[in-house]
């Protein structure tokens, strides 16, 4: 497990510096959805540069509304799914969940708070055995590249088609609208780039920072004490594993994937469990680094296929058809170069 470190913000030289000298987010390229809530045009506002591919209508009949407030706690257990009894002040904000335990009535496991994050993994506890995840799992559990993460990592992603996290944003807000007052899970959120967005934005009753790297959720509580808003708001940090997800099923409203599928080490196990936790009607929206664009000649991809290798990089039909296979429907897609961002839905 990785240890923490005490990080001095580096002079601009330095994180150049920095950045270089890591291993690239994704070793293939340097140049390397849209859910129409009813039926109606469009609405979602793209550059022309961006090429959207089968978007289906929705009914209005499974558009979600909520109130704003979650009635129970969301979290289950990781090994059984049993919900967790919880002994503590109520509320899904940072304050309450650290000063509360919580319990699984069904096989008695506990868990609690280790510093600022809920640690609902399946390992959570033990003392002599240690999850270790593939290269590019292990990658973003370094203290280093959490702290880096906002400041310059992210920003190569523009080199691939990534528009840029407020138009991405924008994007999944659209898609996200018949899940409005309900309940969101960003899934492996790194250091909450996304969750912080989702939380401030006031449209769901509550936001689940969910990652396995502890270092990303201690950088991502970092951000947050910054305001007071956040930290009281209906925000929680949670660190648990994408394929094997903390909540009983058919209770999320919303799933939240950014930039993530692609270091997940099987992508069917993560979406299976997130079309298990999702409810009749709740939206999956995710955005990764394609194998090869839609405009990639024929002759070239399957060099692009040996190079991207140490990434489960997808093409835009795999990523369609394990929507697909995992029992999600409704699937959509926006692609600009290699990057997509697809949703789909719980029928």
């Amino acid at each position: 497990m990785a240890t923490s470190v005490t990080l001095l913000p580096p002079s601009s030289a330095a994180l150049r510096s920095q950045c270089q000298s890591l291993p690239p987010f994704r070793p293939s390229v340097v140049h390397h959805p849209q859910f129409r809530p009813f039926s109606r045009p469009p609405i979602i506002r793209l550059s022309s540069r961006i090429q959207a591919t089968s978007a289906p209508t929705l009914q209005p009949e499974i558009e979600v509304q909520r109130n704003n407030t979650l009635e129970t706690d969301p979290f289950a257990c990781p090994v059984c799914y049993a919900p967790l009894i919880r002994k503590g002040p109520p509320g899904l904000n940072l304050p309450a969940i650290y000063r509360s335990g919580f319990k699984c009535k069904r096989c008695n496991k506990t868990y609690s708070s280790k510093e600022n994050y809920l640690d609902l993994t399946v390992t959570s506890g033990a003392k002599e055995y240690t999850e270790t995840k593939p290269t590019r799992t292990e990658l973003f559990r370094s203290p280093l590249v959490s702290f880096l993460y906002e400041r310059g990592w992210r920003q190569n992603f523009a080199q691939s088609g990534f528009p840029g996290p407020d138009e991405e944003f924008r994007m999944a807000q659209e898609y996200f609208k018949p899940a409005k007052g309900g309940l969101l899970v960003d899934v492996s959120c790194g250091s909450g780039l996304f969750s912080r967005k989702f939380a401030q934005s006031g449209t769901y009753a509550g936001v689940i920072a969910l990652d396995f790297s502890e270092n990303m959720l201690r950088q991502c509580y970092d951000f947050i004490k910054e305001e007071d808003a956040l930290l009281n708001s209906n925000l929680a940090l949670v660190r648990a594993d994408v394929s094997r997800l903390p909540f009983q099923t058919g209770t999320v409203d919303a799933v939240h994937a950014g930039a993530a599928l692609h270091c997940w080490p099987s992508p069917s196990n993560a979406i299976a469990e997130i079309s298990r936790v999702l409810r009749s009607g709740g939206v999956f929206v995710g955005t990764t680094f394609l194998r090869y664009s839609p405009s990639t000649p024929s002759i070239l991809r399957p060099l692009r296929e040996r190079v991207s290798q140490s990434y489960n990089n997808l093409a835009e039909e795999e990523i369609k058809d394990l929507c697909l296979s995992c029992g999600l429907t409704n699937y959509s897609s926006e692609i600009q170069r290699i990057f997509i961002m697809f949703s789909a839905q719980k029928p």
